[in-house]
């Protein structure tokens, strides 16, 4: 039996490459260092998912809500359902970037791990409030509205391509929020949640991705028993016949 351990995380629609094994271990992590916790960096995330909560009290911000809803449903009659694919793209950015040579603050196995943190903190958290609230959603089609997931790996993402580019240029972290920005807008548009939903959906990715950074020590060291080199990689495309994405295995030694 092999000693080698597999590191598998779930991505979507990012072409088959393989990955040299001398760029992966040749750059150390340097997110021990470089990000500290800061509490003002709590201040956006925390307001977001402030607005959302409390709009599911406040009167005023439910018909605000349904303002924007009937804005959408009396104006607009095409969805486009880009916001599917687009929640991903700010994540998919940093590996496509890597993969052209620009190297951010992370190797390949960190960064690996500390988005597979964000998005498993993301995700519990959406699905756990979606269960607990049961807001029916602005087109009617279920009571799941609140938050918006979509939107909360989206920002997840784009916080993440910001923490691991900011240092090579600001205009990699400001596209990625552009694309968050633009899929929270789409879900309103395509009527499939709440202004609220997705402010509460902004602010759960970003602080999701923030707690993995702040907390990335503590995992590689007591979870994935500190640094290993890594052998070999590969990323390939998957299809189950429902669902279509991405897989990721990375062999470490």
């Amino acid at each position: 039996m092999s000693n080698t351990k597999n590191l598998i995380f779930l991505f979507l629609m990012l072409p088959f490459y393989s990955i040299n094994a001398q760029e992966l271990s040749k750059k150390d992590s340097v997110s021990n260092t470089n990000l500290k916790f800061k509490y003002k960096e709590l201040i956006i995330p925390t307001a977001l998912i402030s607005y959302g909560v409390i709009g599911l009290m406040s009167d005023d911000l439910k018909d605000f809500n349904l303002g924007i809803r009937n804005e959408v449903t009396d104006d607009i009659d095409r969805k486009i359902t880009i916001d599917d694919y687009s929640q991903y793209a700010p994540a998919l950015s940093v590996y496509a970037l890597n993969l052209c040579g620009i190297e951010g603050k992370n190797n390949l196995r960190d960064r690996s791990i500390i988005l597979g943190t964000s998005y498993l903190l993301m995700s519990g958290t959406v699905m756990s409030l979606k269960t607990l609230t049961k807001i029916e959603r602005p087109d009617g089609s279920g009571f799941n509205s609140f938050p918006s997931g979509h939107t909360a790996t989206a920002f997840a993402g784009a916080e993440f391509l910001w923490q691991e580019y900011k240092d090579v240029s600001v205009w990699y972290g400001i596209s990625g929020y552009l694309v968050a920005t633009g899929t929270g807008f789409f879900r309103i548009y395509n009527n499939k949640h709440w202004l609220t939903d997705v402010a509460t959906g902004a602010g759960i990715g970003i602080l999701s991705t923030k707690i993995a950074y702040w907390i990335f020590p503590y995992v590689d060291t007591h979870i994935f028993k500190s640094k290993k080199n890594i052998s070999s990689g590969m990323v390939a495309p998957f299809y189950n016949g429902k669902q279509m994405g991405i897989g990721m295995i990375l062999n470490l030694k």
